[in-house]
């Protein structure tokens, strides 16, 4: 009987906290440093291909993300193919090289103070062993017919931007070998060991021009191949600075540009980021310990049909995500930064699921958020115990606290993303957040919240309300954009007296994103 009764209690314990919302403490010490803080975030942006970044949209935006998010280096595909004007072969079979396209996008790069994170792909079809290409653009992804020639194009491209940008600035810069090449058929039709031979020969045209050059990959879908791509460069005496992979929070589907086959967002907490824990662990035990990784592709999921990229869960999800993964990866360039992205071709609707921060008319996502608000964090992380939350200070004295709330409310396997987050999804209550920062000085401040969720910063919730339009008109881009144009929700004036103790009591629903800054006057 007491068993009984004992269990009975559990079972009503359960029941009771399951339908209560729990309260959250962060409280920090504005003396009380962890150390400068780890801005991995914001290392690297993805793009789609090379082409893309001619157009005048593309660059206006990149221009945005870089003022508000700053981004220092941008990774896209297709520098090497055929709409980049780069290669082609005479009546002998002479190498022509031609590199106006490539400057033109890499001047502008470089003018905004950004650096590129060098792809080196597609194969030129005058180079290529084969016809078969991927997405709508066709990228060739055939080995090339001849690997001295590849060589000789790799090393020809590298003289060209050690002459136009100086060998310190390419010291800086990282080069690439190829994408997703164990995605075959897909982005390669060769075979692993062709690849090591590709990486092989651009490994030695790179060095050749500066040792000091850095050069890696596998660049492989699913963190595949780290450990035997390090394995071949350690026994064969190839050169290997960094390694690069991918990873994608979703089950099911296969290099599906459509998303006709369908996605589910992975319930496992540690999706995505325990890849990557994984990967550093591999390094760490391989033959180059000290390897750099970079995640050079990582995004809730690896189709740009999936409504997951424009619902508000993103942008929760994100900030877990990095948070997570720590100290793991030198780098995680979000896939990418703007629906302008052709994979599939030119998209009809203005919300479609594109992997990008932005809409193709410029329209921030909440995912965009995310970003932004990790890019107003102070340089000087603070001691903080509560794990979904970052607090920072300034060197003007003041304070940031960035917390979140990801709840994964998908429904399970049986139910695509592609029905799910097509929804209107109201976000449920999670309680409060009391924040305490102690340790300031007194005198007078100006409290800033932003907030990203549920219809607050939430454009797509906008664009559902004027029953999703397959074409947008000037006033609505207009009317959606200010809306959902990041300002804070509410400003105050604060005053800290002799205790030097700041105290906020913030409710939050699931997946918001809040951010506070607490500035000097």
């Amino acid at each position: 009987m007491k068993k009984l009764l004992i269990l009975a209690g559990v079972l009503f314990s359960s029941i009771y906290s399951f339908g209560q919302t729990e309260n959250r403490i962060i409280k920090v010490d504005y003396k009380k440093e962890a150390g400068k803080l780890n801005t991995m975030f914001k290392e690297c942006i993805g793009a789609g291909r090379a082409n893309e970044g001619l157009r005048a949209d593309w660059q206006q935006q990149l221009a945005l993300v870089k003022k508000e998010c700053d981004f220092k280096y941008i990774r896209f595909h297709g520098l090497l193919s055929d709409d980049m004007g780069v290669y082609r072969e005479d009546s002998k079979g002479n190498p022509e090289y031609n590199y106006q396209y490539v400057d033109v996008l890499f001047d502008y790069i470089v003018s905004l103070k950004m650096k590129p994170f060098v792809e080196l792909g597609f194969m030129p079809n005058a180079l290529a062993s084969g016809k078969e290409t991927i997405f709508w653009w066709r990228g060739n992804v055939t080995p090339p017919k001849d690997y001295k020639k590849w060589e000789d194009l790799v090393r020809n491209l590298t003289q060209h931007f050690k002459e136009r940008y100086g060998d310190e600035e390419v010291k800086t810069w990282y080069f690439e070998v190829w994408n997703e090449p164990n995605l075959s058929p897909g982005f390669w039709t060769g075979t692993q060991a062709e690849y090591f031979k590709l990486y092989d020969y651009a490994a030695r045209g790179i060095k050749a021009v500066n040792p000091a050059y850095k050069v890696g990959g596998p660049a492989t879908a699913g963190s595949g191949w780290v450990s035997e791509t390090i394995d071949f460069c350690a026994k064969n005496n190839v050169p290997m600075d960094f390694v690069s992979t991918h990873t994608y929070g979703v089950k099911q589907g296969y290099l599906d540009e459509f998303g006709t086959s369908g996605t589910v967002l992975n319930q496992d907490e540690w999706s995505v980021s325990g890849e990557i824990i994984n990967s550093r662990k591999l390094i760490t035990n391989s033959a180059k310990p000290n390897l750099e990784l970079h995640y050079t592709e990582w995004s809730s999921s690896y189709t740009p049909a999936d409504p997951i990229h424009d619902s508000y869960h993103s942008a929760a999800y994100i900030l877990q995500k990095l948070k997570q993964v720590g100290n793991a990866a030198n780098s995680m360039s979000y896939w990418v930064f703007t629906d302008i992205f052709e994979e599939p071709g030119p998209r009809f609707t203005p919300f479609h699921g594109g992997f990008g921060l932005l809409n193709t008319q410029g329209i921030k996502k909440p995912a965009y958020f995310s970003y932004a608000f990790l890019n107003k964090l102070g340089e000087t992380e603070l001691q903080n115990s509560d794990k979904t939350s970052w607090t920072t200070k300034n060197a003007k004295g003041d304070v940031q606290i960035l917390f979140w709330d990801f709840t994964n409310t998908h429904p399970g396997d049986k139910v695509w993303n592609q029905t799910y987050y097509v929804q209107d999804l109201p976000s449920k209550e999670k309680g409060k957040v009391k924040i305490e920062v102690g340790g300031l000085q007194k005198g007078k401040y100006i409290l800033e919240i932003y907030k990203v969720g549920y219809k607050v910063n939430d454009a797509y919730a906008d664009y559902l309300t004027l029953n999703k339009p397959s074409q947008l008109t000037r006033e609505q881009v207009n009317l959606i954009k200010e809306k959902n144009n990041g300002a804070p929700i509410s400003t105050e004036k604060i005053t800290i007296d002799a205790k030097g103790i700041f105290n906020k009591e913030i409710k939050i629903n699931e997946n918001d994103v809040v951010f506070l800054n607490l500035a000097r006057e």
